[in-house]
């Protein structure tokens, strides 16, 4: 059959839509939030080609409002996960021999759905699930997923276009392997995108995936499943479970086949998940990749030449935005004495005008936090700031769990620059700020860098260019984002990757050719076209 070398669709990010009152992707999208809202779903196992009904089942419900019943979804016991395993092992022969070019053909279909006829579901199933605003629904579970399928079809052909040099006589070749086995991938409720790109990153470069999104997700995630069902991804390539995450997690670790693993989530879960991997290595056929991306404690500095404004709205727009459970949303500030005064001003002004509430109403500018127990992690945070002697609320600070998890946006000031909250990652809109001495600016940096653990994403603000310059190296291993004059938050594919070192994970850039080299075993082959048929050298000559 005929062949060429073929080139890709150059890639560019999806342009973001307005939602603007009266534009069409505003009545779509309400249009579909009505009825998936109306409606309610049973949502199944995916294991090779079967869609698995248990009747095991947990309930789903938005958090903004947990009286509502949205349907629910069937777990897994230990024997199904093995049977995912089984399945994804039994399409890897052909997944794994199937032309580059096709399995970037299903991909790049997938992101022309989202693009288009499925723009709409995929953001309203998100507002639904994870209380995200139309916007944050728009440049998640739209724009940015759709940026990682086309992006990652165009670095899986850099990495197979990187070929080494050849001596005369000589042809050298790097072909780039999957994975032998299959890939474990654990997926967050806070990016739609995310939940989509760990497996389908993994499945692009020829490898299997066993996937399992967070219970808070699973409702979205089922619409990532039709899409990719819809785009021709073959039965077994990604096989989806759901269920007891220990015992899912158990069954996966200790088989033999085990190749990888493709993490959102906590710090110290990742961690048990890279303690039990090191306890079975001697299981395994081949040595796991173990990719990451985990906490943050992200951080905005302000110099004293900062503009008050441009902090002030870096932190309401860095903190608050979907309720701070953004991995990169701003929770500690460092800010001058000779500025505060005005940042405070216009950052309680902006809180004051934050409306809570449903997704469905597009004036509000938040929703509620995702789940019950993070709501009772938040209040009680709050709680003890109101009692401690370190602390002040500035604004905020009340919460009501009676209809969804409300917490409203707060903003607690510390006298203590190791305050609990400047320390302990909390995941929800509270903001810890702490005021310092202009004088001691360079000081403060030293601060920023020491208190925290992590180091995923990190702003600073100042109009002095040797501030910023300084700043920047005192900085380096603080965060694997790095924003000057601008909020910790927003990454663009294909622009800023993503990721942080320290306890933030392995770095290993989702959205970038970085972290498509994790998921190929690279193979070189020489071969040489007149062998040498005489054993000797001539320096062995008399």
């Amino acid at each position: 059959m005929p062949k060429g070398i073929f080139n890709v669709p150059k890639a560019f990010n999806e342009p973001v839509k307005s939602y603007a009152p009266g534009s069409k992707e505003r009545e779509d999208v309400l249009k579909a939030f009505k009825e998936l809202y109306q409606s309610t779903v049973d949502i199944p196992l995916y294991i090779g080609g079967e869609q698995i009904k248990t009747g095991n089942t947990k309930k789903l419900f938005p958090p903004f409002d947990h009286q509502h019943h949205l349907g629910v979804y069937h777990t897994a016991d230990k024997g199904l996960v093995e049977k995912a395993i089984s399945s994804a092992l039994e399409a890897r022969q052909k997944w794994s021999e199937m032309a580059w070019e096709h399995r970037a053909s299903i991909f790049l279909k997938a992101a022309e759905l989202l693009a288009g006829p499925y723009r709409a579901k995929i953001n309203a199933a998100t507002m639904i699930a994870q209380g995200k605003t139309v916007h944050q629904a728009e440049i998640d579970s739209a724009c940015e997923f759709i940026d990682f399928l086309r992006y990652n079809v165009q670095y899986m052909t850099e990495i197979y276009a990187q070929q080494p040099a050849s001596s005369e006589g000589i042809w050298n070749r790097l072909e780039h392997r999957p994975l032998e086995g299959f890939v474990y991938a654990i997926t967050p409720f806070n990016f739609t995108a995310i939940s989509g790109n760990l497996p389908s990153c993994v499945a692009l470069m020829g490898n299997v995936v066993v996937w399992k999104p967070a219970a808070t997700q699973i409702y979205s995630a089922n619409v990532i499943v039709e899409v990719f069902k819809k785009a021709g991804l073959p039965d077994g390539v990604i096989n989806v479970v759901y269920g007891d995450s220990g015992m899912i997690t158990d069954t996966i670790l200790s088989n033999e086949n085990f190749a990888g693993i493709h993490f959102t989530g906590s710090t110290g879960v990742f961690n048990d998940f890279w303690a039990t991997i090191g306890k079975n290595i001697h299981k395994y056929k081949t040595y796991p990749r173990i990719v990451g991306e985990t906490g943050g404690k992200d951080f905005v500095w302000a110099h004293p030449s900062s503009d008050a404004k441009e902090v002030a709205t870096a932190l309401s727009r860095g903190a608050f935005e979907y309720q701070g459970q953004k991995c990169s949303a701003a929770s500690r500030a460092y800010i001058p004495s000779s500025i505060w005064n005005d940042v405070k001003k216009y950052v309680i002004e902006d809180l004051k005008t934050f409306k809570l509430g449903s997704p469905e109403d597009f004036t509000n500018f938040m929703s509620a936090v995702i789940s019950e127990s993070s709501f009772d992690k938040l209040a009680k945070a709050i709680d003890e700031a109101k009692a401690s002697n370190e602390a002040e609320i500035i604004t905020g600070g009340n919460y009501d769990k009676s209809k969804g998890w409300f917490i409203e946006p707060t903003v607690i000031v510390t006298t203590n620059p190791k305050y609990d909250t400047m320390e302990r990652e909390l995941f929800g809109p509270v903001l810890t700020i702490y005021v310092y001495e202009d004088a001691k600016w360079e000081e403060s940096l030293t601060l920023v860098d020491e208190t925290s653990t992590y180091a995923l994403t990190g702003a600073i603000f100042s109009q002095d260019r040797y501030a910023i310059e300084l700043a920047t190296k005192k900085l380096v291993n603080a965060a694997g984002n790095f924003y000057i004059n601008d909020k910790p938050t927003g990454a663009v594919v294909g622009q800023q990757p993503f990721g942080g070192a320290r306890a933030s994970g392995t770095n290993d850039k989702a959205g970038s050719v970085l972290n498509l080299l994790r998921w190929v075993s690279p193979r070189t082959i020489k071969e040489t076209f007149v062998p040498a048929t005489d054993y000797r050298y001539p320096f062995l000559s008399e």
